[in-house]
Order: C-alpha cells, then sequence, then structure tokens
C-alpha cells in the first residue's frame, strides 16, 4: 500500500506545472509589463510552458541561453498557442514569431539570441512590440 501511494504522488508531482517554483522577473517592453518566469537551466528551457492549460495576460516565460547563436523553439507538449520573441545580448528583440500548440515545427532566432520571451499568442502584436525594440528588466548574463 505504502509503495502505491509514493507512486501515486511521485506521478503526480510530475504531473504539475512548474510556475510556483521557477523565479520571476518583471520585464519592460516599451510601456508594457510581463511578468515572466524563468528558465534558466537546461531542464526548465527544456520543459518551458508543457502541460499549461492557461497563462494570464501578461506573464510569459524567459528563456535563458548559456551562450549566443541560433536558437530553436518547438511546442511538443505545450497546449496554448505562443509568440515567442528572440532578443540579443542587449535585450533588442531580433524577432517574433507565433507557435501553434501541440506541434513539432521549429521557430528559429533571426540571429544569434541570448533570451526568448514566450507569451500567450498575440501578446507582441497586440502591444505594437516589433522587432528592434528593446525589451528592459532582464538579469544580467554570466
Amino acid at each position: 500500500m505504502r509503495a502505491l501511494l509514493l507512486l501515486l504522488f511521485v506521478s503526480s508531482s510530475f504531473a504539475q506545472p512548474l510556475g510556483d517554483e521557477l523565479p520571476t522577473v518583471e520585464l519592460n517592453a516599451g510601456m508594457y509589463l510581463i511578468r515572466a518566469e524563468v528558465a534558466a537551466d537546461f531542464g526548465t528551457r527544456a520543459r518551458g510552458l508543457m502541460y499549461r492549460k492557461q497563462m494570464p495576460s501578461n506573464a510569459g516565460m524567459l528563456f535563458i541561453f548559456d551562450e549566443p547563436g541560433a536558437q530553436c523553439m518547438w511546442m511538443k507538449n505545450t497546449l496554448i498557442p505562443l509568440s515567442v520573441a528572440f532578443l540579443d545580448g542587449d535585450g533588442r528583440i531580433l524577432n517574433i514569431l507565433d507557435m501553434q500548440p501541440e506541434t513539432l515545427d521549429t521557430h528559429t532566432s533571426a540571429g544569434p539570441a541570448r533570451y526568448a520571451i514566450e507569451t500567450n499568442i498575440g501578446w507582441f502584436e497586440r502591444n505594437k512590440v516589433k522587432a528592434g525594440d528593446k525589451v528592459t528588466g532582464l538579469p544580467p548574463l554570466k
């Protein structure tokens, strides 16, 4: 019986979203605020926003990459449509792409990216944030 309870506990803990466990930052894109969870290591970047059924309107996830380069995103096990903005090391937006749920299509940065921000789909367009704009509030790079 204990083994069964332990198995149920461990199984359910892996199914929980990481939202409460990740640090958050407040980013500014123009005059708009994004409250973003920070994915700064391989495990949190790989999981991203998988399995989430919804996300508040001004929320998102900030991905911090170890090195500048062509960064790619996909939507495996991601249930909500997202937009992704790829940023260089200075916080300048390189490009913004829309991504559909549960697809394996790759979405790639237009240049060497150090950050990416995922939001609900259309957030950047609705707020008139575009390539070339600068995002502030980013954590410093190592």
